[in-house]
């Protein structure tokens, strides 16, 4: 597997993202992570989607950090300050969900609070149905862990053909338009640092394509064998949807129903947020969770 590393000199100088880099190895791929806050405090552990990165996480964390806890942000591989294999091929389902449970197996986490949207909640709720222990609670935010059997929106069907179609596939531009907030020049260019050029950009690339939309494939079959155990997952779940997001609507309905854990926890419908709800509300979605954190 041949591996690509952006050149460090792409992240200097992001707005917002003055965050030290942290590293990790699973299986020789070098895996990037935000760690800030005491070493001893709870851990919150937020995993993005795609086509971002960490970055999306600069206005959460340190909310998360004055509230004493330790906040971890990686970059899944292929995206951020990880390596990225360079072939479609190198991409699987079941590859990203071992790299991330290598990390948190080389971490040493336990007693993990998950934040996860879009991919993060794909890779997130798999660690959850495998080691439930591991997890002290759940916040899920415009995501859902997908079957095969569920209806499909049109606007997923568009952007899994634009990924696979479309001569052009600029990151920032891709996460400026599932936001509300208007981003800057130089905050669309921190989500295009990752991709020096398109030779970077395999697994933002294949990511739509790995999403098990057929009920007989078998990463559908792995996440349909995986509610049986998310859904009795008894400790507190909640969820954080934004009012504006194409792809995921509905989802947190059916996760609020589907699981133990989501019973009589304050639930939210975040007003003006978009699929990137982190962008438009990060400040009010980190406050939300860490009040439910302590309340639970």
């Amino acid at each position: 597997m041949e591996l690509l590393r952006t050149p460090d000199e792409r992240f200097d100088n992001l707005p917002g993202y003055d965050f030290a880099p942290n590293y990790t190895t699973v299986d020789d791929v070098r895996i990037h992570y935000v760690d800030e806050g005491p070493r001893d405090g709870q851990v919150v552990l937020m995993l993005h989607g795609e086509p971002s990165w960490s970055y999306l996480y600069r206005k959460m964390i340190p909310v998360v950090v004055a509230a004493g806890h330790r906040a971890i942000a990686p970059d899944l591989v292929g995206f951020g300050r990880s390596d990225k294999p360079s072939k479609m091929d190198d991409y699987t389902y079941d590859r990203h969900i071992a790299w991330m449970r290598g990390l948190l197996d080389n971490l040493e986490l336990k007693d993990i609070t998950l934040f996860c949207q879009d991919w993060g909640g794909l890779i997130g709720l798999r660690l959850v149905a495998a080691q439930p222990e591991r997890f002290a609670r759940v916040v899920a935010a415009n995501t859902f862990l997908p079957t095969g059997r569920e209806p499909v929106s049109k606007a997923f069907k568009e952007w899994r053909e634009f990924s696979q179609t479309s001569d052009k596939f600029d990151v920032g531009p891709i996460i400026q338009k599932a936001t509300i907030t208007e981003l800057s020049d130089a905050e669309v260019a921190a989500y295009d640092a990752p991709f020096p050029d398109d030779s970077y950009k395999a697994g933002a690339r294949i990511f739509p394509s790995l999403v098990p939309i057929e009920a007989d494939i078998p990463d559908a079959k792995a996440n349909q064998a995986a509610w049986a155990n998310l859904s009795a997952y008894t400790n507190p779940f909640l969820t954080l949807f934004g009012d504006s997001d194409p792809i995921t609507r509905g989802a947190d309905k059916f996760l609020r129903a589907a699981i133990k854990g989501a019973k009589d926890q304050p639930h939210a419908t975040i007003e003006a947020a978009h699929h990137f709800l982190q962008e438009d509300e990060g400040a009010l979605i980190a406050t939300k969770m860490v009040d439910f954190m302590a309340a639970t």
